[in-house]
C-alpha cells in the first residue's frame, strides 16, 4: 500500500511542477520530435512560394501563357489583348474573370525565375490534374502567344519545349477545361 501512495505521490507532484512550469511560460511540449515535425512541415508549407502550390491545369497554363509573353521582357499590349482573348475563349472566362486571371497570373510570376528554373516544381502538383487534351491545348496557347510580337525569341522557345516534355507524361482522359 505504502509504494501505491508513493507511486500516487510522484505522479501528482510531477503534474503539478509542469502546470507551475507551463504558468511561468516554460512548455515542454516543444521537446515533442512529433510536433516539432510537424510545425517544421507547416512552416515550410506555408513559407513555400504560391508558385508552386497551384493544382488548377488552369491556373498553371495561365501562368506559363503569362511567363512565356514576358520571357523577352515586359508583356506588350498586343500580348496582353491576345492573352485576355485567350482566357476568354478557350477558358470560357467573363472579361473580368480574364483580366482577373492575368493579373493574378502576372502577381505570381514576378520576375519569371522560378517558372523557368523550376518548370517541374511548378506543374508536379497539377500534372495530375491536367488531361491530354488540355496540356496539348496548354502547349498550342503558349506557341500562339509567343509568335504574337514577332518570331519566338530562345527564352520562350527554350520554356515552351521544357513545358511541353512535362506535359507530354499526360495521357488520363478528363476533357478540354472544365
Amino acid at each position: 500500500m505504502h509504494v501505491i501512495l508513493g507511486f500516487l505521490a510522484t505522479v501528482v507532484t510531477i503534474l503539478w511542477l509542469l502546470y507551475r512550469l507551463a504558468e511561468m511560460g516554460i512548455d515542454l511540449g516543444g521537446l515533442n520530435p512529433f510536433l516539432w515535425q510537424r510545425r517544421k512541415k507547416w512552416v515550410k508549407h506555408h513559407d513555400a512560394n504560391p508558385v508552386f502550390k497551384i493544382t488548377s491545369p488552369m491556373e498553371v497554363t495561365a501562368l506559363l501563357i503569362t511567363a512565356t509573353a514576358k520571357a523577352d521582357g515586359d508583356m506588350s499590349a498586343e500580348e496582353r489583348d491576345a492573352i485576355l482573348s485567350m482566357f476568354e475563349n478557350e477558358f470560357h472566362l467573363s472579361r473580368e474573370g480574364a483580366a482577373a486571371l492575368l493579373t493574378s497570373s502576372s502577381h505570381l510570376l514576378g520576375t519569371g525565375e522560378e517558372v523557368r528554373n523550376g518548370l517541374n516544381n511548378v506543374l508536379a502538383p497539377s500534372l495530375e490534374n491536367f488531361s491530354g487534351e488540355q496540356a496539348s491545348s496548354a502547349v498550342e496557347l503558349l506557341r500562339k502567344i509567343s509568335t504574337i510580337s514577332g518570331p519566338i525569341t530562345v527564352s520562350q522557345d527554350q520554356l515552351i519545349s521544357n513545358a511541353s516534355s512535362i506535359l507530354q507524361q499526360v495521357t488520363a482522359p478528363k476533357g478540354k477545361w472544365q
